[in-house]
């Protein structure tokens, strides 16, 4: 089954400058564990990249997120 999000990361400009793209990471992980229902979410690379594409201080305002969910686990990847 594969779905597309749209995840608001307004939580990560509470943070501190120099913490804005990890918690960034973290807010995404949550936002799926909450949405899904399942804590097995492997967030791909390609993800990481675009958080960290502008730097720490300077990740997006939000992401769109193809998610691939099979029968316990969910993969997160990058909507091109």
């Amino acid at each position: 089954m594969e779905e597309v999000y749209t995840i608001p990361l307004r939580e990560a400009f509470r943070v501190s400058k120099t913490k804005r793209a990890s918690s960034a990471t973290k807010t995404i992980k949550e936002y799926l564990t909450g949405k899904l229902k399942l804590s097995n979410v492997r967030v791909d690379p390609s993800i990481n990249e675009a958080l960290w594409v502008k730097g720490v201080k300077k990740p997006p305002r939000r992401i769109r997120i193809k998610i691939i969910k099979e029968e316990d686990k969910v993969i997160a990847s990058l909507v091109e």
